[in-house]
């Protein structure tokens, strides 16, 4: 059973992280934290002039009260809402909070993922910890 799991979190249709969530829980020993993450990508500067600061705000609130939502039922569940770029953060976050395993959904693979690889496939292959994959 895992201590310190963390639950990366990506709004879009390809991905439901209720199963991820339900994973973790299940393989966490009793009084384990869970930490559900989603990384917000960073917007290049040539498209932050395009941007007001009122809408970047209002993304990041959504965004912060729907996680709120999703682990208001995860017992010892926090949620948190980092900038960066998705494989390598999760990575990084992962070493910093010294989580154990990491339970990660991914979409069925296409063309696309064996030419550029997805997060998914970067977090199986750079982890540190243990890492289950959700279909």
């Amino acid at each position: 059973m895992y201590k310190n799991v963390l639950v990366p979190i990506v709004f879009d249709d390809d991905h439901d992280a209720s199963d991820a969530i339900e994973i973790a829980k299940a393989i966490s020993a009793d009084g384990a934290s869970i930490t559900l993450l989603h990384v917000m990508d960073e917007i290049p500067s040539y498209a932050l002039s395009y941007l007001s600061d009122e809408y970047l705000t209002n993304a990041r609130l959504a965004i912060v009260t729907e996680m709120e939502k999703m682990v208001s039922d995860v017992e010892n569940g926090h949620a948190d809402v980092v900038n960066g770029h998705s494989g390598r953060t999760i990575l990084e976050y992962a070493d910093e909070k010294k989580n154990d395993c990491i339970v990660i959904t991914s979409h069925t693979p296409g063309m696309q993922d064996y030419l550029l690889g997805s997060t998914a496939s970067k977090v199986v292959r750079h982890a540190k910890c243990s890492v289950h994959v959700v279909r």
